[in-house]
């Protein structure tokens, strides 16, 4: 799939899955995160944050976050300037700032890199590897957190 198809695929399947004021359970987010993100074939691993808890609301299959990852991606934003100079550690991977600003953070090491976005209420992460396009990464995160503030998380107990 080339990288219009791949998001032509994302625009199909947000604007056909997400109704307004959705609530989605735990699986429901894990799902939308492969259907809508890993599914582009440019989104190696991805995962959703809850900026105020910390807590994971979805992750795709395997991607695991540890505490140090979590503070990490909560910090991220909050120390523009340091990323911007000294990278960002991330999965014992330390990768260079390509771009920060008040809703994103684009970083790479070498041939694979990660993406981080910042909506209202969630931090979606995703990464990339040699051989996807570092921009439909980019465009599929991007994408799924315009769609912010329709989601309601349905907590499980």
């Amino acid at each position: 799939m080339d990288q219009i198809e791949s998001l032509k695929s994302l625009n199909k399947i947000l604007s056909s899955s997400l109704p307004y004021n959705l609530i989605m359970t735990l699986d429901q987010i894990d799902n939308l995160l492969t259907n809508a993100l890993i599914a582009t074939n440019h989104v190696q691993n991805c995962a959703m944050v809850i900026i105020k808890t910390g807590k994971v609301v979805g992750t795709s299959k395997g991607f695991k976050l540890r505490l140090q990852d979590i503070q990490t991606l909560q910090r991220a934003f909050k120390n523009a300037n340091v990323i911007r100079d000294d990278g960002i550690y991330f999965q014992n991977e330390k990768y260079s700032c390509v771009r920060v600003d008040n809703h994103s953070v684009y970083a790479r090491n070498e041939g694979k890199g990660m993406v981080i976005v910042k909506t209202a209420k969630f931090l979606i992460v995703g990464t990339y590897i040699e051989g996807m396009y570092p921009s439909v990464c980019v465009e599929a995160l991007e994408k799924l957190g315009e769609y912010d503030d329709i989601w309601n998380i349905k907590q499980q107990d």
